[in-house]
């Protein structure tokens, strides 16, 4: 079993994602071979002191940029996956106050 700080890399820490976090909503940035569930459970279990529970994830594939470097060289940054997720109403991640 994969470790929980594999799956979950950190909280995506903006103004939209802090304006969803009053709603329930959070963004993190995971790996890109996490499915829904893993998700899920991997944030149970790392908030476990919170006693969150979530109940939906929603994920997405950002892709990387296109980017000219040194001397005109064409490059690309790493393609990374997203995940938001809605918990229970009135729970929350202190991560995301503001």
């Amino acid at each position: 079993m994969k470790d929980l700080h594999d799956i979950i890399l950190g909280p995506i820490i903006t103004e939209r994602s802090v304006e969803m976090s009053l709603e329930g909503r959070y963004q993190f940035k995971v790996a890109m071979d996490a499915g829904k569930i893993e998700i899920g459970l991997a944030l149970e279990g790392i908030y476990k002191a919170n006693k969150i529970k979530v109940i939906k994830v929603n994920t997405t594939t950002v892709h990387g940029k296109t980017k000219m470097y040194a001397r005109r060289t064409p490059g690309k940054r790493p393609d990374w996956k997203k995940a938001t997720v809605r918990l229970l109403p009135g729970q929350t991640i202190e991560d995301f106050t503001v």
